[in-house]
């Protein structure tokens, strides 16, 4: 088998300090370490870098890749304030930190979901350092959405939005990682995941607290980064000129980016015919032939 397939990620652990608070991000780190780094590739909210390692690891032979935990996932440990919360200017400000503790050339962004999402805002404020973004499936409001997402009023109304509720009704404990695995195997969002990406997402979505696990991005967080919709990645687009790939899910997309946006010739669209919004969970073939054909 390829080496890099076998091969663990580096773990790294990059000190961020913000308006949104200190800590750490914990980063895994893919591929030869006297490179530069290549990409940069950021989870779905609720999940965390590790979930993604089978994806990414045989693209190690060829490419740098730094996938972080952002902040309130996985193993980084930085603060989570959910009161006031408005937007993901927190996610934004991190990547954009870790883009400055790599310096050098332009580097290739790319994200699932929330991450995408992040990505984008990140590249629109670095421009200089990211040469292009690949995302899958970002959270991208249009029209009357976008406004009601941005509605005050929307908070006091939160435990009737269906991620919102289940998101805070999610069982956060576990006896053991076993028990977590027995749980989700097969069932809810884990439908038709390969074990070993559900092992890896496991592996440090959990952590042991007691004589127990609990899971590391909190329900109240995960809830929170469902209501903080007051960012704007329409303007991240006018902002952020070069080139900007979605693929999008056919089937339950959060991404509301026609395939050719007016005003946007940079930005290019594509819906993946038989794909639900974890795609690249299930589908890691065409995320990593993407990312492949972007990076290199």
């Amino acid at each position: 088998m390829d080496a890099a397939r076998l091969s663990p990620p580096r773990r790294l652990t990059v000190p961020i300090t913000s308006r949104w608070g200190s800590g750490d991000m914990a980063v895994l780190d893919f591929g030869d370490p006297g490179r530069p780094v290549d990409l940069i590739f950021s989870h779905a909210n609720g999940f965390n870098a590790a979930t993604y390692r089978s994806l990414l690891a045989p693209l190690a032979s060829s490419l740098r890749i730094l996938a972080p935990d952002l902040r309130g996932h996985g193993a980084s440990r930085l603060p989570t304030r959910t009161e006031g919360r408005r937007d993901w200017h927190d996610h934004r400000d991190d990547l954009a930190a870790l883009l400055d503790a790599f310096p050098g050339p332009p580097v290739v962004m790319a994200g699932h979901s929330m991450g995408g999402t992040a990505s984008l805002l990140a590249a629109a404020e670095r421009p200089d350092r990211v040469s292009q973004l690949v995302l899958f499936d970002p959270v991208i409001w249009a029209g009357a959405t976008a406004l009601v997402f941005r509605l005050p009023v929307l908070r006091r109304l939160s435990d009737r939005i269906p991620l919102v509720r289940g998101a805070r009704r999610r069982r956060a404990r576990f006896d053991s990682r076993e028990a977590a695995l027995e749980s989700w195997r097969g069932r809810g969002a884990f439908s038709g995941w390969p074990d070993p990406v559900l092992i890896d997402y496991i592996g440090d979505g959990l952590r042991p607290e007691g004589d127990g696990f609990m899971l590391s991005c909190a329900p109240e967080w995960e809830a929170s980064n469902y209501m903080a919709q007051g960012h704007d990645p329409w303007r991240a687009m006018r902002t952020y000129r070069k080139p900007v790939r979605i693929l999008k899910a056919a089937t339950g997309s959060i991404t509301q980016v026609p395939d050719r946006p007016r005003g946007l010739d940079h930005v290019k669209a594509e819906t993946v015919p038989g794909t639900g919004h974890l795609f690249p969970m299930v589908r890691a073939d065409i995320v990593r032939d993407t990312l492949f054909d972007a990076a290199v």
